[in-house]
């Protein structure tokens, strides 16, 4: 309670350092280094004249698809609400066109864990350049000179003179939301891929099928989504929807992480695929339920490689989520077959080994399909042997269980990845964002090399109670807290200064369309709606 008592105090303070933000002068995430030249000042921005353009050297040009859509979404972005005649500024000479300089050649590629996001934005007297190293920096780029850009009340735009270098402070960048509890449809998940790329996330980690349905069409097992789907005609994502979610993620340096978590949460795989899961038992006889997929058939094998030799070649990105968490023993201790079978292996009354038998042979198949693969922490906490480049994804809430959990992964030698405290499903009255934002991720005991280990973070928007009505409000603006302690320098926590850029950046949003919720008291020039 009292942290809330002190971020209830905080919130006259807030409100009030809401007037003094100078106009289009914060960006979100904050870069990492911004500087201002001797004697400020402002260029002004012609709609009718301005442009995007490649510099001279640079190692993309016309037709990469990358910055060619880019630069039609942000000249939309910026000046769609421009009168067609606007009067020129009486002031200064107006800068006509933003030039983009990449180093290195690549725009058909998919982006990487290892992808180079940085650049280096210049805005000074009739110049502007943005150079990056590859089109994955230069998007990051324009997304912060698009914040940049202001417009006074008669209508003319103009961009402060302004110096920026930036970089990511970790490489995985995410945000997971789950189209099994509630179907999200295509235009959710993409207006979302939009939003991420506002605040500079890079990965969808895309939940896509659990207990409740099986909304992905495959190709393979076509019944697992006529039987499992919600609506086996409205309610799946159909191979063109998945290559569409995929390629426009792309365009916006976004990867595509897909998740297929077995063996539990598994419930809607089993009426579209026969002998998969575990019957279960009351006494000697069958019960009627079905529990977790059955791991000592040889036939669970054979589906399990056929089903991920299609979802690896489906999703370009290295990286699988095979999920492992939350296995309930109770079905398969109840089942006669699987306790002959425990007894068989040497197993005693330790389900856990079951559990790990499972996963090993499925973490083999993946290997084996050339994937690299990220798991829950449960993995890990029952000790299932893994390969040293596995990624753990640490869950758990218990905010000082989940510091000593990323000490001990990272101690084990493997990479982490962090979501406990960022589970966006879960809200509160008032400024629950404030929570995020004060989460530091390398806040625990480790040495240098464990600090290393960590690659990132996500945040996650379970759908128990979140389908496409709540959405956007739920996640935006209060995902942006976890963009910028991914993206920004951890020096980078004052409150105070981050409510007022998070405040004009919802402000931002709304203006862009998206339904983003208030953080607190106040009102935007451009409300929702366009009123």
């Amino acid at each position: 309670m009292a942290a809330v008592g002190r971020a209830l105090r905080l919130l006259p303070l807030l409100a009030a350092a809401a007037v003094v933000l100078e106009p289009a002068a914060a960006v979100w995430p904050q870069p990492q280094v911004e500087g201002y030249p001797p004697g400020r000042g402002r260029c002004s921005l012609l709609p009718r004249r301005f442009r995007f353009a490649y510099a001279a050297g640079s190692a993309v040009g016309p037709g990469c698809a990358v910055l060619e859509a880019a630069f039609q979404r942000y000249w939309a972005l910026l000046f769609a609400a421009a009168r067609p005649t606007e009067n020129e500024p009486s002031w200064g000479m107006p800068c006509t066109q933003l030039l983009v300089f990449v180093a290195t050649p690549g725009c058909d590629g998919f982006p990487s864990l290892d992808s180079k996001e940085s650049y280096k934005l210049s805005v000074l007297e009739g110049s502007l350049l943005l150079s990056a190293d590859a089109v994955w920096g230069a998007l990051r780029g324009l997304e912060t000179f698009s914040q940049l850009v202001g417009r006074y009340e008669n209508g003319t735009y103009y961009i402060n003179k302004t110096e920026i270098v930036d970089f990511p402070r970790f490489p995985h960048r995410g945000l997971l939301l789950d189209t099994s509890r509630h179907y999200l449809p295509l235009r959710a998940i993409l207006e979302t891929l939009d939003v991420m790329a506002y605040n500079k996330f890079n990965v969808f980690h895309w939940h896509i099928v659990d207990d409740p349905s099986f909304p992905y069409e495959s190709l393979t097992f076509p019944e697992l989504s006529k039987q499992g789907a919600f609506n086996a005609m409205t309610h799946v994502y159909t191979a063109s929807d998945v290559q569409t979610v995929i390629e426009y993620a792309r365009l916006r340096g976004i990867r595509v992480i897909a998740e297929f978590d077995t063996p539990g949460h598994t419930l809607s795989w089993g009426p579209g695929a026969p002998g998969l899961l575990t019957p279960c038992y009351l006494g000697k006889d069958p019960s009627g339920t079905y529990g977790p997929i059955n791991p000592i058939l040889n036939s669970t094998y054979q589906f399990v490689t056929r089903l991920f030799q299609e979802v690896s070649a489906v999703f370009p990105d290295f990286f699988l989520h095979l999920g492992g968490d939350e296995v309930d023993f109770t079905c398969w201790k109840s089942n006669p077959k699987i306790r002959a079978f425990m007894k068989e292996m040497g197993f005693g009354e330790d389900y856990k080994k079951l559990e790990s038998f499972y996963i090993q042979r499925l973490l083999d198949i993946i290997s084996s399909l050339g994937k690299g693969y990220i798991v829950w922490q449960e993995v890990f906490d029952n000790g299932v042997k893994v390969r040293p480049d596995t990624i753990i994804h640490v869950w758990k809430e218990n905010s000082i269980l989940y510091m000593e959990e990323m000490a001990n992964v990272t101690k084990a030698g493997y990479r982490a990845l962090l979501s406990a405290p960022w589970y966006l499903n879960r809200i509160s009255y008032g400024q629950d964002w404030m929570a995020a934002y004060q989460v530091e991720p390398l806040k625990f005991e480790g040495s240098p090399e464990q600090k290393d280990r960590v690659i990132g973070g996500e945040a996650c928007m379970w759908g128990e109670y979140v389908d496409v009505t709540n959405l956007a409000p739920r996640l935006w603006p209060r995902a942006g807290a976890v963009a910028e302690r991914l993206w920004s320098n951890a020096t980078v926590r004052d409150l105070q200064d981050a409510y007022v850029r998070l405040a004009d950046f919802r402000c931002k949003l709304l203006g862009r369309g998206v339904q983003a919720q208030p953080l607190y008291i106040g009102y935007c020039e451009n409300e929702f709606g366009g009123f």
